[in-house]
């Protein structure tokens, strides 16, 4: 019976090292290789046949392609994210506003004199609130 059991310090720190630093620069290839495609489809000026010629260089020759997109491209990369991350807070603020306006104040005293007559509201109550709509 072979007994080739590998332990932990039968495992080099410079191998645990390569290990670590191997691992790091596979995630960062990720991350630069989706960087890239999410950066193509992002780019509204770009037609579909550039986009699909850029997306078939970075598949078909990842490491060439990359390169050469970043070298090519790598400049407005930045400048194009900044600007999408403007129209999503654009969008959000214009939600938020929108969903925070309040209602006009008729509505709201039409609104309270149905609590009123539901019972929901006491009269002191509703006068209270009254006062504070039109206040």
């Amino acid at each position: 019976m072979d007994s080739s059991v590998y332990l932990a310090y039968d495992y080099p720190v410079l191998g645990a090292f390569w290990t670590v630093m191997w691992i790091f620069l596979w995630v960062l290839w990720l991350i630069l290789l989706f960087r890239i495609i999410v950066d193509i489809f992002r780019d509204h000026e770009m037609n579909g046949w550039i986009k699909a010629l850029w997306l078939l260089f970075i598949i078909l020759i990842p490491f060439l392609g990359a390169l050469v997109y970043v070298i090519v491209r790598g400049r407005d990369m930045g400048k194009r994210e900044f600007k999408q991350a403007q129209e999503q807070q654009q969008a959000f603020n214009s939600y938020i506003r929108e969903t925070a306006k309040s209602a006009s104040p008729t509505e709201e005293l039409e609104r309270l004199s149905q609590l009123k007559a539901k019972g929901v509201l006491t009269e002191e109550e509703f006068q209270q609130a009254k006062q504070k709509l039109l206040a």
